[in-house]
């Protein structure tokens, strides 16, 4: 019986403590006002002034968090990515529109998930600036969709 307990302690001391692994990294906090982001640009087939800043993770890896920034008024092409998006506004209202469903307007603290491969696209419709909080399943892409070329 005094093995069973002690089995149990053991168990139960085990299972409450979390491995020193995830200790190691630093819980994080940041804000899309944040003058210590880095933003960057977003890809090429973007138009001028898409930022991009990368919040947690790396872009090129699986699991990557970013603020992604557009000015107001401003359009973004059809796209995809490989992973699914998790999005939530943070400021601004944005249209998005996936191939086959109605546009949805987002507003700030609005939530809204992304499929692997959707095409889409968007608008900023307010007057200032739209950012958007996205988290990635996989590594950070964006393919561009262009128009069928007229004859």
């Amino acid at each position: 019986m005094i093995c069973l307990d002690l089995l149990a302690v053991i168990a139960l001391t085990l299972t409450t403590f979390p491995p020193a692994a995830v200790a190691a990294e630093p819980a994080l906090a940041r804000s899309a006002s944040d003058p210590n982001l880095e933003w960057g640009p977003c890809p090429e087939f973007f138009p001028t002034g898409c930022e991009i800043a990368v919040l947690h993770g790396d872009p090129a890896k699986a699991n990557a968090d970013i603020f992604f920034r557009v000015p107001g008024n401003y359009d973004l092409p059809k796209h995809w990515h490989s992973s699914a998006e998790r999005m939530v506004l943070v400021a601004g209202e944005l249209s998005v529109t996936y191939e086959g469903q109605a546009a949805v307007n987002l507003i700030p603290g609005m939530y809204a998930y992304g499929p692997p491969q959707a095409v889409h696209h968007g608008r900023c419709v307010s007057e200032h600036a739209c950012t958007l909080f996205i988290a990635f399943e996989k590594a950070i892409d964006a393919t561009p969709v262009t128009p069928p070329a007229e004859p």
